[in-house]
């Protein structure tokens, strides 16, 4: 049991104290004039022994040259690790170089602490002290746990909504956080910032394609306080979708129709940008810097004997979309065998780690539905998006036939992207609603990309219509909240009414349960929030699924 107030911890680490009531460290408390930790701490990517410790110097974090107010030299960084928030029990701490090459971001790996504890840490430089971070190592290696509790979340357009929902994540018991891609939104943000209603530097009114853009745009992003809240709280596992670099890239390939980055060297010069400026503002480790326009980002996290997340990268390594893009009927390309989703390196290693897995639950956090998404209810059309694993339909066959055939057990599948959420049974024939269900997939809505949303809508009811597998649909933002024990895997659709102004309350708008060694889906909740418009405006609900192209018949 915690013996701390998570609402005053919270508190503590947003809000100016004094820092002379802290043990061991002189200095100004972070919320002062000047402070170079104007984008807070976070941490990532917890093992057994250690964890990753992030912040990045920026005094003036929105500055034009994208350099955050700091000098073009080296500068060091304290930092401290303690068992209690008040740090009179100090157990590392050290020194780190911040430098310009890597925008002054601060990446410290911690080994020697130990399994399944909370520790809590700090930054200092230049004589300002930062926010205190909370943050949780993974549990031994074979550790019977009783729980574990966790989340993940999506999509976070800073000028379609505010992160209020990040403010409720912040206020929940986890013990770590996924976030699934789409970071940041690379479109311009707009002269008053959407519906924040601020005035920003022409810079931001258009398209990220340099390193300074992309490092600008992530500094915006991270000036919110309900994001930083969020970090500060929970150890996270990061990993890019499409927004992150460019609208719905495929390897080397860039949007098509998209100037001026046809060309492939040139989209990769912008690739390697957006990758550097993500690694310099999340808690990644060092096997994950990218290397010009490579960045190594699938790998496993596992919890004692009781869960195993598999991180994968669905954008690097995959074929073109097929048939043009966007949503198509027909298109026989989409099932051919040879093309991938995953790459042949990671699909073997996906499953390859999954049939080894001893883990009670193996979870798959991913980008992109992976279940079908006919969207259209017609018994004799078929529509799919191409970007979707639907544009790559052997090899989803070929990953959840090779899970069954590898007796993996209890697997689920974790998405984001879609702006929806929804709960779907996994079967390795789709075509027959009766064959047998193999895993299950949970799809979480973003957290404000596609504005305010609804209960449901149109399309949902297509889809629902149109997709046996497919057990529930909403179109409201938020995130969704898992508790893992031996035996149910239960999950929760956290729900808020409105992200076009600050302030709106939570709610969980239905949960599921999943038995361990009885795969399928138990409704448990379904309270639909009040006062909700059940029609949204469709047009703007969905731009996102539609990517602004027309529906068409592939040739």
């Amino acid at each position: 049991m915690r013996n701390f107030s998570r609402r005053g911890f919270l508190t503590a680490t947003l809000v100016a104290g004094s820092a002379a009531a802290i043990p061991g460290w002189a200095g100004s408390a972070s919320a002062a004039s000047g402070t170079p930790f104007t984008l807070g701490v976070a941490s990532g990517d917890p093992t057994p022994s250690g964890v990753v410790l992030w912040t990045r110097l920026a005094p003036d974090p929105l500055a034009v040259d994208g350099r955050g107010g700091m000098p073009d030299q080296a500068v060091p960084v304290e930092w401290q690790v303690a068992k209690d928030e008040g740090f009179t029990r100090v157990v590392r701490e050290g020194v780190a170089r911040a430098t310009p090459e890597r925008g002054h971001s601060v990446h410290v790996e911690l080994e020697g602490l130990r399994p399944g504890r909370e520790y809590f840490y700090r930054f200092r430089a230049g004589g300002e002290i930062s926010q205190v971070g909370r943050t949780k190592t993974a549990p031994p290696p074979g550790a019977d746990l009783s729980s574990l509790a966790f989340a993940f979340v999506s999509c976070q357009n800073w000028y379609e909504g505010f992160y209020t929902a990040y403010r409720h994540l912040a206020q929940e018991d986890l013990d770590v956080v996924f976030h699934l891609g789409d970071y940041l939104y690379e479109y311009g943000v707009g002269a008053t910032g959407g519906v924040r209603g601020v005035r920003l530097p022409e810079q931001y009114l258009k398209e990220t394609f340099t390193l300074t853009e992309y490092r600008n745009r992530h500094a915006l992003y991270r000036t919110d306080p309900d994001l930083q809240a969020a970090h500060a709280m929970f150890p996270w596992m990061v990993t890019v979708d499409d927004h992150d670099v460019e609208n719905n890239w495929a390897k080397d390939i860039s949007q098509i129709d998209k100037e001026p980055d046809q060309d492939r060297e040139v989209f990769l010069q912008r690739r390697a940008a957006a990758f550097q400026a993500y690694y310099e503002h999340l808690p990644l480790r060092r096997s994950s810097m990218p290397w010009g326009p490579d960045m190594r980002l699938y790998r496993r996290a596992t919890f004692g004997r009781l869960a195993s997340f598999s991180v994968l990268d669905t954008r690097q390594y995959r074929d073109d979309q097929p048939c043009g893009d966007g949503e198509v009927v027909g298109c026989a390309d989409r099932l051919d065998p040879a093309r991938t989703m995953l790459g042949a390196a990671q699909e073997e290693w996906l499953l390859h780690g999954l049939h080894r897995s001893h883990a009670t639950w193996n979870l798959v956090a991913q980008q992109l539905l992976m279940a079908p998404l006919d969207h259209d209810a017609s018994p004799d059309v078929q529509s799919f998006g191409m970007d979707l694993w639907d544009g790559y339909a052997a090899a989803r066959d070929r990953l959840l036939t090779g899970m069954v055939e590898r007796e993996v057990r209890n697997p689920v599948v974790l998405s984001g992207d879609i702006h929806r959420s929804l709960a779907a049974e996994l079967r390795t024939n789709f075509d027959d609603p009766n064959s047998p269900v193999m895993g299950v997939e949970f799809a979480g809505t973003s957290i404000s990309s596609g504005r305010d949303g609804a209960d449901q809508d149109r399309l949902g009811q297509t889809f629902l219509a149109a997709n046996p597998h497919l057990k529930f649909h909403n179109v409201q933002r938020g995130y969704v909240r898992a508790t893992a024990t031996p035996q149910a895997l239960t999950v929760d659709y956290r729900v808020v009414p409105y992200v076009s102004r600050p302030g709106a309350p939570v709610s969980t708008r239905a949960s599921f349960a999943v038995e361990a060694g009885r795969p399928g889906l138990h409704q448990t909740a379904d309270n639909p929030p009040v006062g909700v418009r059940s029609i949204p405006d469709v047009a703007s609900e969905l731009d996102h699924l539609a990517e602004q192209q027309p529906r068409r018949t592939a040739p």
